[in-house]
C-alpha cells in the first residue's frame, strides 16, 4: 500500500511531495500532462512564501543571495510605500512559474519522489483504512491503494468533485483580462524608472496596476525576457476566436484613451498571449473528506490581483506536509491533522476577502474614484500601510487563540544564532531539514536538556539572545512558533512541556528546576 498519492504536479503538488519526503514519508505524484508545461503563467512569488523557500534552501536556486523586502507594491492599484515601515514583511521574488516548477521538480527528484507524468486520476473510493485510486496511464488504466490522497489538481479539481466537497463562492463574467509579451517604442520608456512615458497621457510606473476610468493597465519590463503588457476591462461584448496582439493593443488604447503601438516580442519563447474572461472567488467548504485532502487552487480560487495564489497554496503544503507525515508515522497527537483545515481555511477566507476588495477598488465609475481618493488619504498613515502589507504577505497569520507569548502561533523571526559549536547561522539555514526545532539561547535554563533523549525534535543550543528578542523558541516544521520564552523560569518550562505534548506528542520526565540567567 502506498502512503500518499498526490494528484497534480504543479508547484503545490511538488512542494507537498518534497515536504513529505523530508519527513520520511513517500509520495507518488500523478500528472496528466506528459511534460512540464512551458505556458507562461505567474511571474513570481509575493509574501511569506519567499522566506519560506529560503528556509528550505530553494530561494537561492531561484535568485542568488538572501530575500529582501520590496520597497513598493500596490493594493487595488493604489501605491504602497513600504520603505517607510520599520518591519516590512512583503517580500517579492521575480521568477517565471515555469522556472519555479522546474526548481521544485528538481528538488523533489533529488529527494526520491516518484513523479508519474501522463498518468491522470480517474476516480477513487475510500473507507476507514485506505483510498483505492483509479488511474488512466499511457499504457492503460490501473489502480493504486494508498493511505491518503491529496488533490493538488487546480481550480477544476476532480479530486474535490469526486470527494463530494462543495465549492461555494461567486462567479462574475463581466471582466476581460488580456496579457501579452510585447515591445513598445524605445522612446516611450522612462530611463529613470523603466516605466512608460506616453505622449498625451503621462507616466506609468513599471510593474504597478494602473487604473483609469476605463480599466486597468500594467507594464512589466521583466529583466529575464520581453516586457509584459496586461489590461483588464469590464463590460463590452465577449471576444471570439484566438487572442491576437492587435486585440491587446486595442484594449490598451481603450483603457488609456491614447494610442500605444505594440510590436511582437523579441527573443525565444514561449511568449504569453492570452485572454481570460470572467473570474471566480471560491472556497471549499472543507479541506478534508476522510482520507482525501485538498491544497492550493483545489481548495480556493480567487482573483490573481496582488499575486497571492502561490503564497497561499505553497503555505498550505508546508502546513499539511508534517502533519500528514505524523499521522502516517503514528505519533500525531489527537486532532493534529484536523488542524490543517482549522488553520489554513481562515487564511483562504482572508485572501478571498482582500482580492475581492482590490477588485472593487479597480472597477470603473466615479463612486470608485471617490473611494480611491479616500483610500489614498488613509494610506498616508504608516499604520494602515503596515496593516495592508501584513495582510497581503500573510504576516498577519496567527494560529491559535492568541493566548500566551506574543510570538506563539506566528511566523518565527529571522534570527541569527551563535551556536555552541562557534558557528553563526541564520534561522533559515537551520530549518532545511523540515524538522521541529528547539532553539535555546539561555545560559542554563535547561530547555535543551529536556529533549536530550528525544530524536523527533532537533535542538540547537547557543548564544546570541538580543534584548527584545526571545531567548528560546520551539518552531514547528512549517516555520511557525509553538512556544517562546523571554524570561527563564517555571512558567516557561511548563508551557514548553505543554507545547511539546500538543504538537509533537513528546512528554518529558520532570527535572529539577534551575533558575537561569541570560
Amino acid at each position: 500500500m502506498e502512503q500518499v498519492v498526490i494528484a497534480g504536479a504543479g508547484p503545490n503538488g511538488l512542494m507537498l511531495a518534497s515536504e513529505l519526503k523530508l519527513a520520511g514519508v513517500s509520495a507518488i505524484v500523478l500528472e496528466r500532462l506528459p511534460e512540464r508545461s512551458t505556458v507562461p503563467r505567474a511571474n513570481g512569488l509575493v509574501g511569506q512564501v519567499v522566506r519560506m523557500l529560503d528556509r528550505r534552501g530553494l530561494y537561492e536556486r531561484l535568485n542568488p543571495g538572501q530575500p529582501v523586502p520590496t520597497p513598493r507594491f500596490v493594493f487595488g492599484a493604489l501605491p504602497l510605500d513600504l520603505s517607510q515601515l520599520a518591519d516590512n514583511p512583503l517580500y517579492l521574488l521575480q521568477a517565471p512559474q515555469a522556472r519555479i516548477e522546474q526548481v521544485l521538480q528538481e528538488r523533489a527528484l533529488e529527494l526520491g519522489v516518484e513523479i508519474r507524468r501522463g498518468h491522470e486520476l480517474a476516480g477513487f473510493t475510500q473507507d476507514a483504512e485506505a483510498v483505492r485510486i483509479q488511474i488512466d496511464g499511457p499504457d492503460g488504466s490501473y489502480e493504486l491503494t494508498s493511505r491518503y490522497l491529496v488533490g493538488a489538481d487546480g481550480g477544476h479539481s476532480l479530486t474535490r468533485k469526486l470527494a463530494g466537497i462543495d465549492f461555494p463562492g461567486v462567479t462574475h463574467d463581466d471582466t476581460v483580462s488580456r496579457t501579452a509579451h510585447a515591445m513598445v517604442a524605445a522612446e516611450l520608456i522612462d530611463p529613470l524608472t523603466g516605466g512608460l512615458s506616453i505622449p498625451g497621457y503621462g507616466k506609468i510606473p513599471p510593474f504597478m496596476h494602473h487604473r483609469t476610468e476605463r480599466g486597468v493597465f500594467v507594464y512589466a519590463p521583466f529583466p529575464s525576457g520581453p516586457p509584459l503588457v496586461s489590461t483588464a476591462e469590464r463590460g463590452g461584448a465577449p471576444s471570439t476566436g484566438p487572442v491576437t496582439l492587435a486585440e491587446v493593443q486595442e484594449s490598451a488604447e481603450r483603457v488609456l484613451g491614447v494610442g500605444l503601438e505594440l510590436s511582437p516580442p523579441e527573443g525565444e519563447g514561449p511568449h504569453q498571449l492570452r485572454r481570460v474572461e470572467g473570474g471566480n472567488s471560491r472556497l471549499a467548504d472543507r479541506f478534508r473528506e476522510g482520507r482525501v485532502l485538498l491544497v492550493g487552487d483545489a481548495a480556493h480560487v480567487h482573483s490573481a490581483i496582488g499575486g497571492p495564489g502561490l503564497n497561499l497554496g505553497l503555505q498550505d503544503t508546508i502546513n499539511l506536509g508534517w502533519k500528514l507525515a505524523a499521522e502516517l508515522q503514528g505519533w500525531a497527537p489527537d486532532g493534529l491533522l484536523d488542524s490543517y483545515e482549522s488553520e489554513r481555511r481562515p487564511v483562504g477566507e482572508r485572501v478571498v476577502m482582500h482580492t475581492q476588495a482590490q477588485s472593487a477598488l479597480i472597477a470603473p465609475g466615479k463612486e470608485v474614484t471617490a473611494l480611491r481618493q479616500l483610500m489614498t488619504e488613509l494610506l498616508d498613515n504608516p499604520a494602515n500601510v503596515q496593516h495592508l502589507a501584513d495582510l497581503m504577505s500573510g504576516a498577519d497569520i496567527r494560529y491559535g487563540d492568541g493566548a500566551g507569548h506574543p510570538l506563539v502561533g506566528r511566523w518565527a523571526p529571522d534570527l541569527v544564532i551563535s551556536e555552541d559549536s562557534g558557528r553563526s547561522s541564520r534561522l533559515a539555514e537551520l530549518t532545511r531539514s523540515a524538522r521541529p526545532l528547539l532553539i535555546d539561547l539561555t545560559e542554563n535554563a535547561g530547555f535543551a536538556e529536556l529533549l536530550a533523549e528525544v530524536d523527533r525534535i532537533e535542538v540547537i543550543s547557543g548564544r546570541g539572545a538580543i534584548p527584545g528578542q526571545p531567548v528560546a523558541l520551539l518552531i514547528r516544521p512549517d516555520g511557525y512558533v509553538a512556544w517562546a520564552a523571554d524570561v527563564d523560569g517555571r512558567v516557561e518550562r511548563e508551557a514548553l512541556e505543554d507545547a511539546l505534548a500538543r504538537w509533537f506528542a513528546v512528554r518529558v520526565q520532570p527535572r529539577p528546576l534551575t533558575k537561569a540567567t541570560r
